[in-house]
């Protein structure tokens, strides 16, 4: 099972990486376009570039203010997700605790039980002497004596 879990958690967490790596590479890019913006000199564009410049950077701050609001409300919902699994967890203790508790208990009436307390029923004696070898004499077939076995060499 731990297997399972670990497997899970590292699929998991590749996932993960993956997707902030992709992130930290369109970030990058993006801030690298930002900052050329930026550096261009915009005082000597007519009018025109000067709004339509403007327009863009509200787009920008429009994008970055989704992007920012979704990993937020992301990042909520993870930690909401994450406290309903402790939850859970947590919950689950005390049916763990109780079964832990029973075989605990089992274990120890197993190995103190006093086994000369408890009879079989005689049918299941009767079996079991008629069953095993021990119980079983050998007896030579009528008419033939039962010779003890000799040493060949």
């Amino acid at each position: 099972m731990k297997q399972v879990f670990d497997q899970l958690f590292k699929f998991l967490h590749d996932g993960v990486s993956a997707i902030f790596r992709f992130v930290e590479l369109i970030w990058t890019w993006s801030v690298d376009q930002i900052a050329r913006l930026a550096t261009v000199p915009w005082q000597q564009w007519p009018l025109w570039k000067q709004f339509l410049l403007a327009l863009i950077l509200v787009g920008v701050i429009w994008a970055l203010y989704r992007a920012g609001r979704e990993l937020l409300e992301a990042g909520a919902a993870i930690l909401g997700a994450f406290a309903d699994l402790l939850g859970v967890l947590v919950r689950t203790l005390p049916h763990v605790m109780l079964a832990g508790v029973i075989a605990l208990g089992g274990v120890w009436v197993i190995n103190h039980l006093d086994n000369s307390l408890v009879r079989m029923p005689t049918w299941l004696q009767a079996s079991e002497q008629t069953s095993s070898p021990e119980n079983r004499q050998s007896s030579p077939p009528s008419g033939q004596q039962s010779n003890p076995p000799q040493d060949q060499r």
